[in-house]
């Protein structure tokens, strides 16, 4: 789901001729997602197999916690101290790109790594364009479009079959 409001929300500030393709590309890699993980299979509870992993405990949630908090405080010093507005949303694809990496130790599932590396060098490309002038498009692309991107194919990726 995030990564198609990251498209959408992004898209928004692209050309039309760009951003009508682009919501459309992204509207439908999410319902494809979305009708593939409703056919995934998966183990009856209750069936054997070893415990379950607990995903969304204590830890996931101290993870999110942190993820807000330093989002919400780069919000203020973006907006307050430096009045950069175009650097919000590059500081958030930072900030979402970094708690991947909590998630990928807490979850034990080092391939997050991937995706939380991608996703914050979209946020610090985004910042580095926004602080040199670029235009809203460009910082859109690289720090909204392209995460959004990422965070579908991610999905997509953990669907394929060994």
């Amino acid at each position: 789901m995030f990564g198609l409001v990251f498209v959408l929300a992004h898209a928004g500030a692209l050309p039309t001729a760009a951003a009508v393709p682009v919501c459309a590309l992204g509207t439908a890699s999410f319902t494809w997602l979305f009708v593939a993980l409703r056919r995934v299979r998966t183990p009856p509870a209750g069936g054997g197999g070893g415990a379950v992993p607990r995903r969304f405990g204590r830890s996931f949630f101290l993870v999110v916690a942190a993820e807000v908090a330093v989002a919400v405080a780069g919000f203020l010093v973006i907006n307050l101290v430096f009045h950069a507005p175009r650097a919000a949303a590059p500081w958030l694809s930072l900030v979402v790109g970094l708690h991947f990496f909590g998630l990928a130790a807490i979850w034990r599932m080092p391939s997050l790594r991937l995706l939380a590396a991608s996703t914050a060098a979209c946020g610090a490309a985004g910042l580095v364009l926004a602080s040199c002038g670029a235009s809203l498009a460009v910082i859109a692309t690289a720090s909204g479009v392209a995460p959004g991107a990422l965070l579908l194919g991610s999905v997509r990726w953990s669907l394929r079959t060994p």
